[in-house]
């Protein structure tokens, strides 16, 4: 039995989860040292919604997050999640994007990417994980773990044996809603472990209360890596607590050999940063409740926010629980797919609709639509003739690869935006998100060009977007 390792989510998938991806950069800065102390395997600190959030909430350049966390860690590995061909999008992009933008992170400093798909469909992930080998990076290809009548050990440990067979370096099981039982996740663990040969790392979430048990049941059964965030930012909807883990695991044969001592200074600094956003209304208290519904809806935290939001513009909170009920035969008729950006948004948004409107599908949102076409891959279960003709008529599915649809798209975009180019990761920025990295990229001239860029500075921190 060798000693479990440790990847620390407080700077990606931990303010994610807690306080809606609103860390900024300069908060991260004055504990990175500390951190490189501690005897992390990694730091995830980029991907998911940072980028978006960076530009859009922050008026941040997140490529320059991304270098000035490298420049103070030397010991400890940087870590992004990626959503595959969908990169950190809600769409598919072309490949000469995807391929330039794997390029720019590694570049920028990032040593592991890990690489998802929503529908669990390999093909949109095989680009990035070449991609990522390529320009000298470690890719953990993922599969996304959930519940329903087709997804068993079986399909996981294919998937498994499919994504080492790809040449990825590690494998990651997501769990993105936190429904992963401990004693599926000594079943399944033990199952992969015999069928693979790559290291294994389990990525969960504590919404519902299991997680740390799950953990250690992966533990017993060879798992070599798990995901938590210091306890200011842990549990609730985000990962289990650091600390409680590495002590459980001290002066056994699964010691993490992380300094329990430094954890408590990390744990101290980001209170402070808890309690800020606390008080200004950001961190909402209700994200630590346990919560069981996910185990029969299975809604991550952040759908179900969303949902939530869905309704409240609708003046339709009274129809919350009819909503709840409606997600799971959304699934069920879109072929079950996983529960995680952008299908979460997809299912969600269509089971709104279906409620408030008192008819299934008698409006169907674009994306939808484009997902019954095959536009975002291949479901795990394929969708009924009545389903796909109610959505899409008589038109043609797509079966092949969605990327091998799209042209090269890289030059035309550094053409479009030329007139902010200030450097190469500025067209990749623009390409992700057109408009919010246009309103990002005038700040940037503003501030550059102000007769007072102080006083910019103290209007954007005062008055945040």
């Amino acid at each position: 039995m060798a000693k479990i390792k440790i990847t620390e989510t407080v700077l990606r998938d931990g303010h994610q989860s807690i306080i809606a991806t609103r860390m900024r950069t300069d908060e991260m800065l004055p504990i990175l040292e500390k951190m490189d102390k501690a005897g992390y395997h990694s730091l995830e600190m980029w991907g998911g919604a940072t980028f978006d959030s960076c530009l859009r909430f922050l008026n941040e350049d997140p490529w320059e997050r991304i270098r000035f966390v490298r420049s103070v860690l030397k010991n400890t590995k940087l870590q992004m999640l990626l959503r595959g061909q969908n990169i950190l999008g809600y769409k598919n992009y072309s490949d000469d994007i995807l391929v330039e933008f794997v390029n720019k992170s590694i570049s920028n400093g990032i040593d592991i990417i890990r690489i998802f798909d929503a529908l669990n469909d390999l093909r949109n992930i095989e680009t990035a994980i070449k991609a990522t080998k390529k320009y000298g990076g470690h890719a953990q290809g993922t599969f996304v773990y959930t519940i329903s009548p087709v997804h068993n050990i079986e399909l996981y440990v294919k998937l498994a044996k499919e994504i080492e067979s790809m040449g990825a370096d590690s494998l990651c099981i997501k769990d993105m809603s936190g429904i992963i039982t401990p004693y599926m996740a000594y079943n399944l663990i033990k199952e992969v472990k015999k069928n693979i040969s790559i290291p294994v790392q389990l990525h969960s979430h504590y919404t519902s209360g299991m997680a740390s048990m799950a953990y250690l049941k992966a533990i017993e059964a060879g798992v070599d890596i798990i995901d938590t965030a210091i306890s200011p930012f842990g549990l609730g909807t985000s990962q289990p607590a650091t600390e409680p883990i590495v002590a459980t695991l001290m002066g056994t044969e699964h010691d993490t050999g992380i300094d329990i001592n430094i954890l408590a200074e990390i744990a101290e600094y980001f209170k402070g940063i808890k309690e800020k956003y606390i008080e200004n209304g950001i961190l909402n208290q209700n994200v630590f409740n346990v919560d069981t519904r996910v185990l029969s809806y299975q809604i991550p935290g952040g759908m179900m926010s969303n949902l939530l939001s869905q309704l409240s513009a609708q003046n339709a909170l009274d129809r919350f629980e009819d909503v709840l009920k409606e997600v799971p035969k959304v699934r069920e008729d879109l072929g079950y797919p996983p529960l995680v950006t952008p299908t979460s948004q997809i299912v969600g948004t269509q089971a709104v609709f279906n409620v408030i409107l008192n008819e299934r599908y008698k409006m169907i949102p674009t994306e939808v639509k484009a997902y019954v076409k095959g536009m975002y891959g291949k479901p795990t279960v394929p969708i009924s003739k009545e389903i796909k003709e109610k959505i899409i008529g008589d038109e043609e599915v797509v079966t092949t690869r969605p990327a091998d649809l799209l042209p090269p798209q890289l030059e035309k975009l550094k053409e479009e935006m030329k007139e902010y180019y200030e450097q190469e990761e500025d067209v990749l920025t623009y390409a992700l998100f057109p408009q919010v990295a246009v309103n990002y990229f005038k700040f940037r001239q503003a501030k550059k060009y102000s007769i007072d860029s102080e006083l910019v500075d103290k209007v954007q921190k005062t008055y945040p977007v």
